[in-house]
Parts: structure tokens; C-alpha cells; sequence
């Protein structure tokens, strides 16, 4: 991320005021590998293409705040690989994940996660390493280190299906299960931050299935797992949230699973941004979470990001502007970049955000 876009992401985050509304885009490998008409194993495992990828996604869309930036990631695997899931890799889309953890009781048989010695959580480690001096000199910075949360963790160990019963017939075990994720998701933050260096000042968290939970069972099993972690983190840092609760990669079908239960308690967690889900309407997430904290969307990734006109595209993300008048938001996707979204589209979506800031600069 380039110094400027880092200086307005984090203004935004902190909800300072600004005379502009930023637009930031997760791009990372469901989306980018296709746009860039490049194999994904290719893309995971060749140094030079990984680098030369993100440089051109960088340059081509230059003002988008391409978030998290610099993103050392295998699809979804990281953390599952790090805790014995098996992974399979495909030639032109992300690899998938299969649960191991078949009884709950065989936690007591695994070691604690080391994030330098562990699945592909050492690749991407080493990733860090090596491109960092490359980044730097081509003007950019890595800011945050990003991780899979607990609940999406211990749903890729135990298998989606087995763990919502589990929260009924097991809840010691599964506490046990969700401390051994937490801890090991903090390992792997704290890891990144050591290899990449004084340049990070943020933490990102993914986590879905939290969305699929009911709100008694997210203040039981999610909320004080997802709190431990961001406060394992310095207070002044950017933290943003992640969930669109897309269950794709657990079920064959998509459901309205969301985080509307829960909303409220969201913004006590201790986190600056959320990102979340089309299916909820800008202006009362806005509501329920009192301003408390910015939030960062939500045009709809697929209806409309990727399958609508880029008039529709621009129609879409200036209602979400206006619904909250411009105020505590970034303009988004409810999600990332889904793969298959035009470039048009994205220029849209830009489009978009420039004409309402217009309107900002001269408003009253």
C-alpha cells in the first residue's frame, strides 16, 4: 500500500473526518489470478509472478486501496495447513480444505502451532521475507497482517456440519478447540509482524461462520475468542473485520446466514472496519452499531459487482453513499472481489466514489 492510501485508510478507520470517501477493495486470489489471465498455482508458488502480479494490480488500479496489499496467501489454506487439514491444489481457482480433526478429542494429541515450521504459514513467512525489500523500493509497504479467525479456523479442522452440532453436544470441548485456534491465530499474527516489520500497524480478520451462529451461541463460542485476539494487538493499530458469512467454501449452497443477531456486540469487539454482507442494509448497520465504528461496503459482489452493468455498478455504490452521507464509511464490496468482476465494473465502482466526493467539495 502506498504511503497516501495507507494515511486515508487509517483516518477513515479511526473515524476522523475527511473531505473524501475512500474506496478499498479486497483483491486477493479467488479474483486476481483470473483477471490477470495467469494459472493460480502459478500465482501461489512462483515468487516472481506473485510479485509481478500485485505490482500490476497495484499500477492498474491505482486509485483503489487494494486491502489488505501485499497479501502472501494460498486461498484459504494457511491456517488450515498449519493445524492438519488436508489441502488440494487446482490449476485456475483456490485450493480446498478437508477436515482431520474427526473427534474432538484428539486436541490433546496436536502441539501447538509454530508459525515458522507449519504448513503454508512458513511459505508465506518466507514470502514476507524475501519481497519486502521489493516492495519497499517499488514505493509501497506492507501494513497489516492477516489472518483466518477462530470460528472459520476450527470449522476447517472439524468440518462445518460436525462443529454446528458440536456447539450443542460438546461446548467443553469445542472452548477447547477455540482456544487452540485462537492461540494459534495470534502466533501467526505476531509472526508476520516480526518478519515483515515496523511497517505493520494493522491486523485483518477473516472469519464467516461466525454468521452462521445464533446470538447465544456467538457470545458463547465467538465473541470472547474474536475480542482475545484483537486485543492481543496495540490499541492505536487498525483492526478490521471481515464477514460476509459466504459459506461456499464449507457447503455446496449459499444461505442468508449473516451478522445481524449480533450486530451490537460487533462493535465492542475492538475493531476500527467492517466489512460485511450485501444482505444488510448500510444504514442500519450504521444504526445498530451507533457510529461506533467505519464501515467498509457493501455493494453486492455477484448480483451486481460482477454481473451487473457498470451502470448499475455506480447506481449501487452511490445508494450506499448517500444512505450514510458519506460519513464513517469506505465504499466496498459486501466481500472481495469476486472472480469473474470486469474491469469495467471496477472502474465503476471508482467512477462512483469520485463523483460523490465532487459532490462533497461543493456541498454546503
Amino acid at each position: 500500500m502506498r504511503q497516501d492510501q495507507w494515511d486515508l485508510f487509517k483516518k477513515a478507520a479511526k473515524l476522523e473526518r475527511l473531505d473524501r470517501v475512500p474506496l478499498a477493495l479486497i483483491m486477493d486470489s479467488p479474483w486476481l489470478p483470473g483477471h490477470l489471465g495467469i494459472p493460480h498455482r502459478d500465482y501461489y508458488f512462483d515468487p516472481d509472478r506473485w510479485f509481478d502480479s500485485n505490482l500490476k494490480i497495484m499500477q492498474e488500479f491505482a486509485k483503489v486501496i487494494v486491502f489488505p496489499s501485499w497479501w502472501a496467501e494460498y486461498g484459504m489454506a494457511i491456517e488450515p495447513s498449519a493445524v492438519g487439514c488436508k489441502i488440494r491444489f487446482h490449476q485456475d481457482q483456490p485450493p480446498s480444505q478437508f477436515p482431520t480433526l474427526f473427534h474432538l478429542e484428539d486436541l490433546d494429541r496436536l502441539s501447538p502451532v509454530d508459525p515458522y515450521a507449519d504448513g503454508f504459514m512458513a511459505a508465506a513467512l518466507h514470502r514476507y521475507q524475501a519481497q519486502k525489500t521489493r516492495i519497499l523500493e517499488a514505493g509501497y509497504k506492507i501494513r497489516v497482517a492477516t489472518a483466518r479467525g477462530p470460528a472459520c479456523t476450527a470449522a476447517f479442522m472439524r468440518g462445518i456440519g460436525e462443529l454446528m452440532l458440536d456447539l450443542s453436544d460438546n461446548p467443553p470441548l469445542v472452548h477447547k478447540l477455540m482456544a487452540f485456534v485462537t492461540e494459534a491465530i495470534i502466533r501467526w499474527l505476531r509472526a508476520q509482524v516480526e518478519v515483515i516489520g515496523d511497517s505493520v500497524e494493522g491486523i485483518f480478520i477473516l472469519d464467516d461462520i461466525v454468521g452462521l451462529l445464533s446470538k447465544r451461541h456467538y457470545s458463547e463460542f465467538a465473541h470472547p475468542y474474536l475480542k482475545q485476539i484483537f486485543d492481543a494487538f496495540p490499541r492505536d493499530w487498525v483492526k478490521v473485520y471481515h464477514n460476509d458469512a459466504n459459506v461456499a467454501p464449507f457447503l455446496d449452497y449459499h444461505n442468508d446466514a449473516n451478522v445481524a443477531p449480533f450486530l451490537e456486540d460487533l462493535s465492542t469487539l475492538g475493531f476500527d472496519v467492517l466489512n460485511w454482507s450485501h444482505n444488510l442494509d448500510i444504514a442500519e448497520v450504521r444504526r445498530r452499531t451507533g457510529g461506533k465504528i467505519c464501515l467498509m461496503g457493501n455493494v453486492a459482489p455477484l448480483e451486481t459487482g460482477t454481473r451487473g452493468t457498470p451502470q448499475e455498478v455506480r447506481t449501487a455504490a452511490l445508494g450506499v453513499l448517500r444512505k450514510v452521507g458519506g460519513s464513517g464509511v469506505m465504499l466496498s464490496l459486501g466481500g472481495g472481489v469476486s472472480p469473474g468482476m470486469p474491469k469495467a465494473n471496477i472502474m465503476a465502482l471508482i467512477e462512483a466514489v469520485e463523483e460523490f466526493n465532487r459532490g462533497l467539495l461543493v456541498g454546503p
